[in-house]
């Protein structure tokens, strides 16, 4: 399955990815009710580097971990090592539209794990990603514009 977002801020494409290189930048454009709590990463996130954390709603939180991959000035891929789906691959892009206007292009490439609860519990996360990005876009032009 694949999911495409994109949209654009009004800055620069350094600032976007300096931004989206911290790991507090994750929890800062989660949208309630959604929680994420970072359990492991380096501050700022480079090739290779792992991040360890949970997802949740209310009292239900899914522990999920991602490796930092194929890093660029123009974006980097997270790829879960575990979690909720078979294969969850994420990649961030940035693509300067001007000297102050970078276009945010989100693009995930996912597979649902094969076991019930684990399907629909995919399947739902699968259902609130136009929301979840809606807001980021929203939250992280707040944040940068």
């Amino acid at each position: 399955m694949n999911y495409h977002h994109r949209f654009k801020v009004r800055a620069p494409r350094a600032r976007l990815r300096e931004f989206h290189s911290k790991a507090a930048s994750m929890p800062a454009i989660t949208p309630p009710p959604l929680s994420v709590h970072i359990h492991h990463a380096p501050d700022v996130l480079g090739e290779g580097d792992e991040l360890d954390f949970s997802i949740g709603v209310g009292p239900i939180s899914i522990r999920w971990a991602a490796r930092i991959e194929r890093v660029s000035f123009s974006g980097f891929t997270d790829r879960q090592l575990h979690g909720p789906f078979a294969e969850w691959v994420h990649r961030h892009s940035f693509r300067a539209l001007d000297s102050q206007t970078t276009e945010v292009v989100d693009e995930i490439t996912l597979r649902p794990r094969s076991h019930p609860l684990w399907w629909l519990v995919g399947m739902g996360m699968w259902a609130g990603l136009p929301f979840l990005f809606a807001f980021r876009a929203s939250k992280t032009r707040r944040m940068l514009e």
